[in-house]
This record gives C-alpha cells, structure tokens and sequence, in this order.
C-alpha cells in the first residue's frame, strides 16, 4: 500500500488583505499557495491512481480537497478519514476524475491520522492508498461576553430544550445523502461581503469558559437578505434556544450550511433552494451581543470554516 505523509500544522503567516482574516489559526493561506493540481500534493497510488490533496498545511477546523485521478475511468471510489466515511463524487462524465470533501474537526485531537482509499477500476481488482494527515492544533484566541443570564445558566425546561435540540442537530449531521445537490461554487450568504470573523474563537461568557464558536460571524443591520450559499435541500427553519431563528440546509454528501440568529425565516424544511435563494433576513435573537448572521459548515460531522469551502470549490 502507497503511503505519503501530508503535514497539517499551525504557523505564523503574513497578513494578507485579500483575505481579511479575522480569526486566529490557518486562513486557507495554503488553498492559494497549493491548489488542488498542485504535484508536491501528489502520491501515486500505482496503476495509473494518483491522489492529491488541495494543501500541505492545515489546522483544526480546516477543509481540504481530497482529487482522485485515474489513467482509465474508474467506477466507484471510496474514502476514510477520522473512522467516518468520506464520500467521493465524479466530476465529468468519464470516471477518470474523482473528488471528495475532508473536514478537520475544530476540536481534533493533535496526532497523525491516516486517510484512506479504495479505488475501484470497472474490472479487476481494487487500487487502495493512504496518505498520513498530521493534525496541529489551531490556537485560537479567547474574549470574554457578557449575555443574558438564561444562555449561561438556563433553568430546567430550558436545559431540557437545549437537551433535546442537541440530539436532533446531531441526528441531522449524522445523515448523509447520498446524492450531490450542490453545482458550482459556494458563495458567503450576505451580497456584498467576502470575509467574517470569529471562527474558533474559545468563549468566556459571564465568566464562564464555553466550547469555541463554530461558525463565521457576519456583522450585519436587521433585515439584511440571507442568501443559500449553495443549492440544497432546507432540513430545518425553526427558533433554537442558543441560536435563534435557525436554518439548515442539506447539500449532499454530508455537508450542511447553518444559518443562525435570524429576524425572519423565509422557508421551511423539505424546500429545495437555489443558490442564492433568500432564507430569510439577518436578526439578533437567541444568544447575540447584537445583530449578525452566524454561518456554519459541517462536513461529515466535522466542523470546519465555512469561508474555506468558497475558496476551495471554485467550479
């Protein structure tokens, strides 16, 4: 079995005004530097098999692009990382170009962790290979908020609710359909605006440390359309206890885009949005400082930056 080592780490970088980054820990820096076809990312998997990964360099909360490809059309090509599975897609018509989303986890556990795959020619046996991601821990920065009691020590029924909210976010990411929805790129779900803030960032909230933010956070006046940065399916449009008016939409694959704290919601579940379609409007309810969208990305259960994802898709 090939194996290559692809390094995942922390580092110092320079500002870059392109970017704007307001979050600590890697910026998609190496999505510029190394793009996807780049050949230092390449590990020959033999008969024809290369795969390449979209970065040498990462971070917890991080996404790469995982790109199969092939000599001669392959029928199918399977994936693992992190003991879950990653789905593949083809991109074209012939087979010979395979393709996959691999989440870092933002609370990933520094150490190496192989990805594996399995490449299947339409005869004969199959081609595996693994590459070792070392994962480093991103560093990032903490603040201090103050909110509204109940969001630091919610009485009874209220930790209930947020009891029972958690188990049906978790059912939800759990599910991965096994159809692509999503065509082309992503987009930030505000017009006008490229970067935000926030992500990771480890929270102390009325003195109390919380779990790290995982979302991108969008500054923004109350009533600011919010746009579906990609076609999908709407599998939640409800108020949530912590994040308020909340929309969630299925791409495919396993990858979900999050939509919190909304004055207005403007689908509900089961709608099949375009891209671009309007979710509803920015607002400041659930647990806020003031109006803004929250926007979050889980791949495969990870949860990742989601500016990464409008920068590494780029067809």
């Amino acid at each position: 079995m090939a194996m290559r080592e692809i390094k995942i780490h922390s580092g110092s970088f320079p500002r870059i005004s392109s970017l704007s980054c307001l979050y600590a820990g890697f910026c998609a820096l190496a999505l510029f530097f190394f793009p996807a076809n780049d050949a230092r990312g390449a590990q020959d998997c033999g008969r024809g098999v290369v795969l390449r990964l979209s970065a040498p360099l990462s971070t917890q909360g991080s996404l790469l692009l995982a790109d199969v490809h092939s000599a001669t059309p392959l029928a199918q090509v399977h994936g693992e990382w992190d003991s879950r599975e990653v789905t593949f897609w083809r991109e074209g018509q012939r087979g010979d170009v395979w393709r996959a989303l691999v989440g870092v986890d933002l609370e990933k556990a520094a150490g190496d962790f192989p990805l594996k795959i399995t490449a299947q020619p339409p005869e004969g046996e199959p081609v595996n290979c693994e590459a070792n991601v070392a994962v480093r821990a991103g560093h990032f920065p903490t603040e201090s908020l103050h909110v509204e009691k109940q969001f630091v020590e919610p009485d009874p029924e209220q930790a209930k609710r947020v009891e029972e909210e958690g188990q049906r976010l978790h059912k939800i990411f759990d599910t991965v359909t096994p159809e692509r929805l999503w065509r082309g790129r992503f987009r930030v779900p505000l017009n006008g605006v490229t970067t935000g803030g926030n992500f990771g960032r480890r929270r102390i909230l009325n003195g109390e440390p919380r779990s790290p933010h995982t979302g991108v956070d969008f500054p923004a006046p109350t009533g600011t359309p919010v746009h579906a940065s990609q076609r999908g399916r709407v599998v939640l449009a409800e108020p949530l206890f912590f994040s308020g008016n909340t929309v969630i939409v299925d791409h495919g694959l396993g990858v979900y885009t999050l939509y919190a704290h909304l004055s207005e919601i403007s689908v509900k579940p089961g709608d099949l949005v375009d891209p671009s379609a309007v979710l509803g409007k920015v607002g400041a309810t659930g647990r806020v400082t003031g109006p803004h969208l929250h926007w979050g990305l889980t791949v495969n259960k990870a949860r990742v930056n989601a500016l990464q994802i409008v920068k590494l898709l780029r067809e």
